[in-house]
């Protein structure tokens, strides 16, 4: 029996094995680095384990201090979580060795699954449909197109699309330094590239008595950067033959190394329903939720349970419903996906019920609250978003409206991506291949859900707010309009950025009430310091509006917008020079491709950033010279950093 359980990871996933402890009446174990000292699953373990350092390297990755903060704290059991040591069988054996349970699978199964191109040999003996690799150094046009892969890890690190001959090296390059960086080791391989394949993938669990469940399928079809961003069960593609035929060939992938545990087979299906073996992933998934929600299982407790040597049930379970997840991320889609830090001011998901419930409805996995940093070092996933309902329709539409009226101030998201997603139409017709962002535009996907209108009368109200607000906290005359007057000279004026554009609000209080430049048949109902009700052609709409130093946020059900205050005078000097390029993230220069006096063209590339886990290549805007270069490798940059100057030739 385990009595005391540490959680070999942080965030989202800790907190979410702690629920099951606590319903479970285990003991609980946090380890945290100093990046996460107030982190919420540091909190909520029984007690918790101070990692020093930031960087992953020096925290979670540290078996040595895991397994001595497990020992320490009387802890029986160790739960890895997902991502960092979640498979890496040295670790495990290094568990297992010290005397306590290893919540996963044997070492060996880890280690036969942890090398991609082992893991494709041993499943094309046991009967499993396989795509070839194919050495890098023999690739010819006609294996094009194709992806570099590394043989270690996953979550899309280590992964290039390779259309051209002439992109190879760097791409071999790119995924190698990236895997090394990410997994410690640069082994990459090559496999054809299907441009309009379906990620399918099988949820098995695996007891030591020899019985193997198959426990529905997930599609997780629709990725940025080969990693996943919207994951559902059942999968619309799938009809009952195809799959039985996936179901046999994720049981012959468990039963061919021993499998103990839960675990996911991957599979990578054409449009003519093949599907052909990805890799298997030894541990949780991120997207287990859809699983629990369509099955009613508890995956963390049946992980649990048959670490502790309990049977599975003879019969598999039955799935019913429809269940669909969403990551929501610290990043901006139109920007390059860039990964975004900084104070998340508020994050608050009213429709979600209680966190990490399974069951029907709307449930939020989230690692982080209101108030907490989003820092540099780690992936920058805020939260997984899943709604249930008993069909895909509906599912899409609870979870759609749940993301749409969030408040997330204070980091840019992909919400409204998101939303968008969910309630297009060929999402809806399950037309969601992994070429989905290519086809759709992520453009027009990316768009944010407030219109131009609604931005301008969002600029309107965080006006009208403020005005509230400075009235409120007046010591004379409080109770007077803002700009009160007894005799009416000129209105108020309140400017905004949002974006690249200036918005300028003119208006004026008085006894007829409310007069606003641009916005006749707007009447204001009422104003208060956070919220204003405005009566526009005889709708009342509500405004919730909040401000941190110079920031405004004003949601509301056409849109959560974000609006910049303009100051009354700006300082000449905070200008940068001509042809400066920037960093867009916190993050640490990993290599430079160009030196000081440099001719560049458009688009070469002239650095890479690493940061949250992620390569991300600085090009050149124009053709000219590299006049400046103040970065060096190895360097930490904050954002706004001047990485690097591109002049004119002359």
């Amino acid at each position: 029996m385990i009595e005391k359980l540490l959680v070999a990871n942080r965030g989202e996933i800790a907190r979410r094995v702690f629920r099951t402890c606590r319903d479970a009446g285990i003991g609980t174990v946090a380890v945290f680095s100093d990046a996460d000292a107030d982190a919420p699953h540091t909190a909520e373990a029984d007690v918790a384990v101070r990692l020093p350092g930031n960087a992953p390297a020096d925290t979670y990755l540290r078996a040595e201090l895991l397994i001595k903060a497990a020992v320490e704290t009387g802890a029986d059991a160790i739960h890895p979580g997902y991502g960092f040591l979640s498979e890496n069988a040295a670790f495990a054996r290094a568990v297992i060795d010290a005397g306590l349970t290893w919540v996963g699978p044997p070492p060996e199964a880890i280690e036969s699954m942890g090398s991609k191109v082992e893991s494709k040999r041993m499943m094309a003996e046991a009967g499993v449909p396989i795509l070839s690799e194919l050495d890098p150094a023999e690739v010819t046009e006609a294996d094009l197109p194709l992806l570099v892969k590394a043989s270690a890890g996953g979550g899309g690190r280590g992964m290039r699309v390779v259309r051209t001959l002439g992109e190879l090296a760097e791409a071999v390059e790119g995924a190698s330094a990236e895997a090394a960086s990410a997994f410690g080791d640069p082994t990459v391989f090559c496999e054809r590239y299907l441009e309009t394949g379906r990620h399918i993938e099988v949820q098995v669990l695996a007891d030591t008595h020899g019985t193997v469940w198959a426990v529905g399928e997930r599609e997780c079809s629709i990725q940025r950067r080969h990693q996943k961003v919207v994951e559902e069960a059942p999968s619309p593609f799938v009809d009952e033959a195809m799959r039985e035929a996936l179901f046999d060939a994720a049981r012959k992938a468990a039963q061919a190394i021993d499998y103990v545990g839960a675990g996911t087979v991957e599979f990578l299906a054409g449009p003519d329903g093949r599907f052909y073996f990805l890799e298997m992933n030894t541990r949780l998934q991120v997207e287990h939720p859809v699983t629990e929600a369509t099955t009613g299982l508890d995956l963390v407790s049946l992980q649990l349970r048959i670490a502790e040597g309990e049977h599975l049930p003879i019969d598999e379970p039955e799935t019913t419903g429809h269940a669909i997840e969403v990551r929501l991320y610290a990043e901006d889609p139109a920007a390059g996906w860039q990964p975004q830090s900084g104070t998340l001011h508020r994050f608050e998901l009213s429709a979600a019920q209680r966190e990490f419930e399974v069951g029907p409805g709307v449930r939020l996995d989230s690692g982080f609250v209101s108030g907490q940093t989003v820092g540099v070092h780690y992936d920058p996933m805020l939260a997984k978003v899943i709604a249930y309902a008993p069909d895909r329709r509906s599912a899409a539409r609870a979870l759609a409206g749940a993301l749409a009226g969030a408040e997330i101030h204070g980091v840019v998201t992909n919400r409204d991506l998101l939303v968008n997603v969910l309630r297009h139409e060929a999402f809806l017709a399950g037309e969601t291949d992994t070429a989905f962002f290519d086809r759709h535009g992520l453009e027009t996907l990316a768009a944010p859900l407030a219109t131009v209108d609604t931005v301008r009368i969002s600029a309107l109200a965080a006006a009208l707010s403020g005005a509230a607000a400075n009235r409120s906290e007046a010591r004379v005359q409080s109770r007077l309009p803002s700009g009160w007057r007894n005799v009416r000279s000129q209105g108020q004026r309140k400017r905004f950025r949002h974006g690249d554009d200036e918005i300028e609000v003119g208006y004026s209080l008085g006894r007829d009430g409310l007069r606003a430049d641009g916005f006749e048949g707007v009447e204001l109902v009422s104003a208060e310091n956070g919220g204003v009700v405005l009566e526009v052609s005889g709708v009342r709409r509500k405004f919730a509006v909040a401000r941190y130093g110079d920031t405004v946020y004003v949601d509301s059900p056409d849109g959560s917008v974000e609006l910049a205050v303009v100051p009354r005078y700006t300082d000449p000097d905070a200008a940068l020079a001509a042809g400066s390029l920037v960093a867009p993230m916190p993050g640490t220069v990993v290599r430079l491709a160009v030196e000081a006096g440099d001719t560049v063209k458009t688009g070469d590339p002239l650095l890479w950033l690493e940061a949250m886990k992620m390569e991300h290549r600085i090009a050149a805007p124009a053709d000219g010279v590299v006049t400046e270069l103040p970065v060096v490798v190895g360097q930490q940059v904050e954002v706004g950093t001047i990485l690097a100057v591109v002049g004119d030739d002359e």
